[in-house]
């Protein structure tokens, strides 16, 4: 089957969505022409009844209307819209899918956790060789964690936790408490320990995506900046100690003050705390001295399976044993 001139990936997250159009090559590249986020925070104040509110459902259908504009400009496109946890573990799921669908036209397609973590793994795993060790995405309302074994995923996880559901949980927004952090920590510390495989990764490589762990790169990557460049995110590795000085930085300020450090989004001043918990909660359990960052996750995977099949993803589902 013919492959597509250009590739549409929208991943409808937790914390923001994101389109990236690509321009297939005949020789199996692929070059971003196009890319844009927004800051809809869909998964706001879902509370343990799992409803979509009124307002984010309003900001991420305003936000699929002007990714439908940006679209209509391509011609030979095919579009992959995929949306995660929010969506995932709505109740309300069906009529926002329908909502969305008449603002902007657009399928989108509701992914397991399981299926996120394999397409982290291969979109991580594509631009960064791992042969033995941990990849750790922290979103909005998820976090995914993929075990590499001898360079193919043997664990792909999902938990339902992630920046803006633990800081909106434990009010982590604003002036930290000492006694709501604790129970943050408490709570992350219970879940990991369900998950008794990463035992066998102590002390071994940790590869982490996701905007509070990306802004705990670039928080690095700007106070290190020589001439006023700074080292790019990938690839980038990060010591724990000045990982744990970070978060004590962050700890140390309101939400105001944390929005002025360079590298801190001001849309994610209120949730990276309780974005970067289960990171760094890791870190210390499997004695990591080390992490490293990535850039490609979600997205890449699914551009990296379509050049595989050349045709819409017939299955987004973990093959054991390897990508």
């Amino acid at each position: 089957m013919p492959m597509n001139k250009y590739l549409v990936v929208i991943d409808l997250g937790s914390n923001s969505i994101r389109l990236k159009i690509s321009e297939l090559q005949k020789d199996g590249q692929a070059v971003t022409k196009h890319y844009e986020k927004r800051y809809v925070r869909l998964s706001s104040q879902m509370g343990s009844e799992k409803i979509l509110k009124a307002e984010p459902i309003e900001r991420t259908l305003e936000a699929l209307r002007d990714f439908r504009q940006i679209c209509d400009q391509y011609q030979d496109k095919k579009v992959v819209a995929v949306a995660t946890a929010a969506v995932r573990q709505a109740k309300n799921q069906q009529d926002f899918l329908k909502r969305a669908k008449a603002a902007s036209g657009f399928d989108i397609q509701v992914i397991s956790g399981e299926q996120e973590a394999y397409l982290d793994y291969v979109g991580v795993t594509n631009a960064l060789p791992l042969k033995r060790g941990i990849i750790i995405d922290t979103g909005g309302a998820s976090m995914e964690l993929i075990a590499v074994e001898d360079g193919a995923a043997e664990e792909t996880v999902s938990i339902p936790f992630g920046s803006v559901t633990l800081s909106q949980r434990y009010h982590l927004g604003d002036r930290v408490n000492a006694a709501d952090l604790f129970d943050a920590m408490v709570e992350v510390d219970e879940v990991l320990s369900h998950q008794r495989w990463l035992n066998r990764f102590r002390r071994t490589k940790i590869i982490a995506l996701g905007g509070s762990n990306r802004a705990l790169a670039k928080i690095y990557r700007w106070r290190n900046a020589v001439d006023g460049k700074a080292a790019p995110v990938q690839r980038l590795m990060l010591r724990s100690e000045t990982a744990f000085a970070i978060m004590h930085q962050l700890l140390e300020v309101d939400q105001a003050t944390r929005a002025k450090i360079r590298g801190v989004m001001k849309e994610r001043a209120d949730v990276v705390i309780g974005g970067l918990l289960p990171l760094l909660a890791l870190m210390r359990q499997l004695a990591i001295d080390e992490v490293c960052f990535s850039n490609s996750g979600l997205r890449e995977g699914v551009l990296v399976k379509y050049l595989e099949h050349a045709k819409d993803l017939p299955d987004l589902t973990p093959e054991k044993g390897g990508k």
